[in-house]
């Protein structure tokens, strides 16, 4: 089979809808648009979820409750299948991760998950682990260090005073 001999699979292509071609073609007179109004002129178009001026279903619904997704703790998911880039005895966290391409893009830290096998003794300096990714890592010799990013809260109550010369 060369280059040539490739074809789209039957159905995959279709013909470009001619409007405007007369009455018998189907798609004469009004193109396809309907009757009148505003959706039948040239440059109409209406936002998603407007309803003509009536208050819209996303307004009229009431909204109660608390959403937790803007603050929740996201991790990039690191398998520890992938690990065995790194050399028998090496020293893994973020950056050495996030070099190699196995973490990219904005996270609050690195959780490491337990898919795949692991041939090499490792420490492993990380966010979070699943108790497989530990058994599997400890289970060669390896360690597991877990590092928290969280920033220290503030003592409450008054501020420290400068002393005075």
């Amino acid at each position: 089979m060369r280059l040539h001999d490739l074809k789209p699979r039957p159905g995959a292509k279709h013909r470009r809808k001619r409007l405007g071609q007369g009455e018998s073609s189907g798609h004469g007179k009004t193109s396809g648009r309907g009757g009148k109004g505003q959706t039948a002129r040239s440059g109409s178009s209406i936002r998603i979820g407007f309803e003509g001026g009536q208050m819209p279903l996303i307004r009229r619904i009431p909204k109660r409750g608390f959403n937790n997704a803007r603050f929740t703790t996201q991790y990039h998911a690191v398998n520890v299948g992938d690990l065995n880039q790194f050399d028998d005895g090496a020293r893994v966290d973020e950056t050495a991760l996030r070099s190699i391409g196995l973490a990219n893009g904005r996270a609050h830290g690195i959780k490491i998950l337990g898919t795949g096998e692991l041939s090499k003794k490792l420490t492993v300096s990380a966010s979070a682990f699943s108790a497989s990714a530990k058994s599997k890592i400890e289970a060669k010799g390896g360690a597991c260090e877990v590092i928290s990013r969280k920033p220290e809260a503030k003592a409450a109550g008054k501020p420290a005073e400068t002393p005075k010369s």
